[in-house]
């Protein structure tokens, strides 16, 4: 399976220009021979917490509903970040769309940023379950930006079954060197594909860095950005890679989870 890591530039608060500038992306990464295309973290609102509170948009909304049918059009998987109102709530989600436009999965984001000035776990609902889905072929667990740096959820994805991780982001260019060393140590130590597209550009004080990555089993770089332009790049994705590398290292087999529990 061929994936496009769409590296995005959002405008704040423009729904209508974010999914143009998908919509765009997505027709390059297919003209480029992609099955998929992953777009960052709340790529339809921007990420400023009272912009999402004001802007965010329903399960029946214009970024789901323009989304499904550009995947059905293109026949292409769409895996993006998006927001989600739902009553009172809101929540930081990624949405799959198959090549039939069909929401295959949704993913709530469990670890809400604490950090000023986002503090987005006082203005957004935490999801509580993990998920995965068949890609193809290819058992895939979502997470979000944040996520990254709780080892405890990729391993419990990966004990449930996933060959690849895929995470959108909104990482500030400050501690991209963090974003680097943990996308690569959650694919050495779940021996799986880690897929993460992280946003460009700023939004009000707040900027991000790009960096967008694709890692194989071994932990090897298929791709990673040098900078955060807005970009697409295509890599390709295979069950057998997986299975091979757990085959020949089985670290995941030797493991004392009995010991672990304290």
């Amino acid at each position: 399976m061929k994936i496009a890591l769409g590296q995005l530039i959002c405008k704040l608060g423009d729904v209508p220009a974010n999914l143009a500038a998908m919509e765009r992306l997505a027709r390059q990464a297919k003209a480029q021979g992609a099955d998929a295309v992953v777009f960052p973290e709340m790529s339809d609102t921007g990420y400023d917490m009272p912009t999402i509170l004001r802007t965010a948009s329903g399960a029946v909304g214009a970024p789901r509903g323009r989304l499904a049918m550009l995947a059905q059009e293109l026949s292409m998987w769409i895996i993006a970040g998006l927001s989600l109102r739902e009553g009172e709530e809101v929540f930081n989600t990624t949405v799959v769309f198959d090549r039939a436009g069909a929401v295959k999965a949704e993913y709530r984001k469990i670890h809400l940023f604490s950090g000023q000035p986002i503090a987005e776990n006082t203005s957004l609902a935490a999801g509580r379950d993990l998920v995965l889905f068949d890609f193809e072929g290819l058992c895939t667990g979502l997470m979000i930006c944040y996520d990254l740096r709780f080892p405890e959820l990729a391993r419990a994805l990966t004990l449930a079954g996933a060959e690849m991780l895929v995470i959108p982001s909104a990482w500030p260019p400050a501690r991209i060197a963090h974003w680097d060393a943990l996308l690569v140590a959650r694919a050495i130590e779940n021996q799986l594909y880690v897929v993460g597209v992280n946003r460009g550009g700023r939004d009000g004080e707040v900027e991000f860095g790009g960096h967008s990555a694709a890692i194989d089993p071994a932990g090897k770089y298929l791709y990673r950005s040098e900078d955060s332009s807005e970009n697409i790049y295509v890599v390709e994705v295979m069950s057998a890679s997986v299975r091979e590398v757990r085959q020949a290292f089985r670290f995941l087999h030797d493991r004392r989870p009995a010991l672990y529990s304290g």
